[in-house]
């Protein structure tokens, strides 16, 4: 299958293309940049040149593939306007179902759990918590999931907040492990009892493939390795390899401590994947959240 791949050359993105080429599939991916096109040449891909907000050149990419995985979102940062990011996104998702329309072809859209109901399992049939400071994503979501009345064996994969490995160096943890060094603190909000789920990025970048081979139209997928780790279990691995004391901060001190983050630190994020595992047999194998981070790779100056 030659399938094209917005965010090749991201984090998530450029393990997607690695996994997508290891199982035999050509790969067409988006870049932005010569230092791109150059990075991802050198993984025998082909390089197709834009960028989101270049609507045509994603409907040329999507119409010359036999699917689309799309994995490209603007960074989400202190510097990030994230409202105009999901109106990116939001045209970005119909430009590339536009070009699939009534073709069968499939369409695999990321998306994240973090918008989905706070404090209890949160599953696959779950749609977003309008009360959620992320449920301005939510429209995507539905964009996307409409393509699947119009030919397009669309599905959504939701990332979990923590997508680990050796290769992360602009995620969650490796902010909350900067925040720590810089502090001289380990911190996490109250009691710490808030959960995030996680997922190795080999594991996800595995359920992309699977998505995009055999999902049926409409999927909504849970690219969620573990249903969630309390955030003062994290805090405590951090603190200990950095040798710094572990803290418990009230709602105002947790929010200036953390700067940008704050919000994403106080979710209660319990996500199930058993639909997940159910619809297309993906058994996550890599390395959970908690033994990652003692891994020690994160702790590397």
């Amino acid at each position: 299958m030659r399938v094209f791949v917005t965010g090749a050359t991201g984090y998530v993105g450029s393990a997607v293309v690695r996994e997508l080429m290891d199982a035999g599939h050509q790969v067409l991916g988006l870049v932005r940049s010569d230092a791109a096109a150059d990075s991802l040449k050198q993984t025998g891909a082909a390089v197709h040149r834009g960028d989101l907000t270049d609507l045509d050149s994603l409907r040329a990419g999507a119409a010359d593939a036999d699917g689309v995985v799309h994995a490209a979102f603007n960074n989400v940062g202190p510097d990030t306007d994230f409202a105009a990011s999901c109106r990116i996104e939001l045209d970005a998702v119909g430009a590339l179902g536009e070009a699939l329309a009534g073709s069968d072809r499939p369409l695999v859209v990321t998306s994240g759990t973090g918008f989905l109901p706070q404090g209890r399992l949160a599953t696959e049939e779950d749609a977003a918590d309008p009360q959620s400071f992320l449920a301005i994503r939510s429209g995507m979501e539905g964009l996307a999931l409409s393509f699947a009345a119009r030919g397009v064996r669309v599905s959504l994969l939701r990332l979990a907040p923590s997508v680990h490995s050796d290769a992360d160096k602009r995620g969650f943890l490796p902010t909350l492990v900067r925040i720590a060094r810089s502090t001289g603190v380990s911190a996490y909000p109250g009691e710490g009892a808030n959960r995030w789920p996680g997922v190795h990025c080999l594991d996800a970048a595995r359920l992309y493939r699977l998505a995009l081979e055999s999902a049926p139209a409409g999927s909504r997928l849970h690219a969620v390795g573990e249903e969630g780790v309390p955030l003062r279990e994290i805090a405590e691995v951090i603190g200990r390899h950095l040798g710094v004391p572990t803290v418990s901060l009230t709602g105002d001190q947790a929010e200036q401590h953390f700067d940008w983050i704050a919000h994403f630190v106080t979710l209660d994020n319990p996500t199930s994947n058993a639909l997940t595992r159910q619809r297309l047999g993906w058994n996550p194998v890599h390395p959970a959240l908690i033994p990652d981070l003692e891994a020690g790779h994160y702790f590397q100056a």
